[in-house]
């Protein structure tokens, strides 16, 4: 009786369509916030988690706060501890879906595609909307979008003391390589 079941068990998964998935451990978030003729106010993340789901495509992507690096270390001090405040707020999440998407039509050459998704950051949640440039490179996809988000949309306060020297409008750059 046990082979019996065992056998209809893998009869089942062996019909089931697999779900194909990409993912990369080292995409790349670069935000800036930089306004003229002041310091530049810029961080950047190496090791963002980004899952695309090529079956449907359904994206996430997952950066921890304290993986943003600055120029200025006084600077990545003050983004953890006053600004995104790190230890209660560790991580964002971007949850999207990737529209007409169809894996068979990803050439080497970029096509432009319409990203609709929730950005979660700093306990806020927003709606975004972005084209992203979507290439293969070999077996892998490559994703590039970039987007302004407002500081205010998530909680996030600047001082009065810099705040003609931080944007309020913030522009995220992203840069996936899917494996």
């Amino acid at each position: 009786m046990k082979k019996i079941a065992l056998l209809v068990l893998v009869a089942l998964y062996s019909f089931t369509p697999v779900q194909e998935k990409k993912l990369t451990k080292t995409g790349t978030i670069i935000f800036e916030a930089s306004v003229p003729s002041f310091e530049e106010v810029k961080g950047k993340n190496t090791a963002v988690t980004c899952v695309l789901n090529t079956s449907n495509g359904e994206i996430a992507a997952l950066a921890l706060m304290k993986g943003f690096r600055f120029k200025i270390a006084l600077m990545e001090e003050h983004f953890n501890e006053n600004y995104i405040e790190s230890s209660k707020y560790p991580k964002a999440t971007f949850k999207g879906k990737i529209e007409n998407f169809d894996v068979s039509k990803i050439t080497t050459t970029s096509d432009d595609y319409t990203i609709k998704g929730k950005l979660e950051l700093h306990g806020k949640s927003k709606d975004i909307i972005t084209i992203a440039k979507i290439k293969k490179i070999g077996n892998d996809i490559e994703v590039k979008t970039t987007f302004p988000v407002n500081v205010s949309d998530f909680g996030i306060e600047i001082p009065s003391v810099v705040s003609k020297k931080v944007s309020k409008k913030v522009i995220i750059d992203c840069n996936f390589l899917l494996k």
